[in-house]
């Protein structure tokens, strides 16, 4: 993957949904997640056919590593009072690849300008609570070469940084498969030769973004 000048980010790894109810009025916020404007748009497409009986599907998404694609949506509402808050929220909550649709059933009570906002804001804060939100990280996949001798120590060491092999194999040598923020390969690379006294092998394997930290919503 081409590198950006962003070396971390938030991104939605699994949609969800959440509800509130305003004045009688039900806002449905169903949150998935798009990589592409063409999958956001068929997403909304897909929620305006199933929500067809509703009186709004308001919409909101943000598309690539630094939100580079942003659109929204307030499909017949009052101008600013729905898409735009929306996108506010995801926006604020820097999370990137996400698409949002708050669907309304009108519940015979008018919010007002400020009600439609505090409704539509809190609609997409509810649905995010349901989804599952990850920290993508640059970094480089590398693999580490030693001897037996060795790698007990570098697995106490990657143990120390929190740092899991993505794979391992045991032959005459041993290979560690290993990926390390950007930022950070220089340093362990030094602790690295030092803990095994010049015993090890590292070889760069690519550069890319991967899931650092998982964070349940809810």
């Amino acid at each position: 993957m081409e590198k950006t000048n962003v070396t971390e980010y938030r991104v939605l790894l699994e949609g969800g949904e959440g509800e509130i109810i305003e004045k009688k009025s039900r806002f449905i916020a169903t949150v998935r997640k798009c990589e592409t404007e063409e999958e956001a748009v068929a997403f909304i497409e897909e929620i305006k056919k199933k929500y067809w009986d509703a009186r709004h599907n308001c919409s909101a998404f943000v598309i690539g590593s630094r939100g580079e694609v942003t659109r929204c949506s307030d499909d017949g509402e009052p101008g600013g009072t729905a898409g735009r808050p929306m996108l506010e929220v995801l926006l604020g909550e820097k999370i990137r690849n996400i698409a949002v649709v708050v669907t309304r059933y009108f519940g015979g009570t008018l919010l007002g300008t400020g009600g439609l906002v505090r409704a539509y804001t809190q609609a997409v804060k509810e649905g995010i609570a349901h989804c599952t939100v990850g920290t993508m990280k640059y970094g480089h996949e590398l693999a580490v070469f030693t001897d037996y001798n060795g790698v007990g120590k570098i697995l106490y060491l990657l143990g120390q940084w929190g740092i899991d092999p993505l794979d391992s194999e045991y032959t005459d040598t041993v290979c560690l498969n290993i990926i390390v923020p950007a930022e950070d390969v220089e340093r362990l690379k030094k602790e690295l030769v030092e803990a095994t006294g010049g015993k090890v092998k590292i070889d760069k394997i690519n550069e890319k973004y991967y899931v650092d930290k998982v964070q349940m919503q809810r």
